[in-house]
């Protein structure tokens, strides 16, 4: 298995949707279901983290009077 910290939001979000998938179908025995279970959400916390991290770099583009771009700002200051 790949180590979560070296996922993509992308893949991590994947897994975690298969997992969901495994554990809803009830087919896992008892010891397995609680691994995925963790793993998920290890990997619920991950995929939270990658989005605060993006969510921190968005900017807002500042507009002169002009109307042309002027720079940036924080999007939530």
């Amino acid at each position: 298995m790949t180590e979560i910290a070296d996922l993509s939001f992308e893949a991590a979000l994947d897994e975690l949707e298969k997992i969901v998938q495994q554990l809803e179908s009830g087919k896992a025995p008892l010891q397995e279901s609680i691994a995925i279970y963790e793993r998920g959400e290890a990997l619920k916390r991950h995929c939270e983290t990658l989005l605060k991290q993006a969510e921190a770099r968005i900017e807002k583009i500042t507009l002169a009077k002009d109307g042309t771009a002027s720079g940036t700002e924080p999007l939530d200051p």
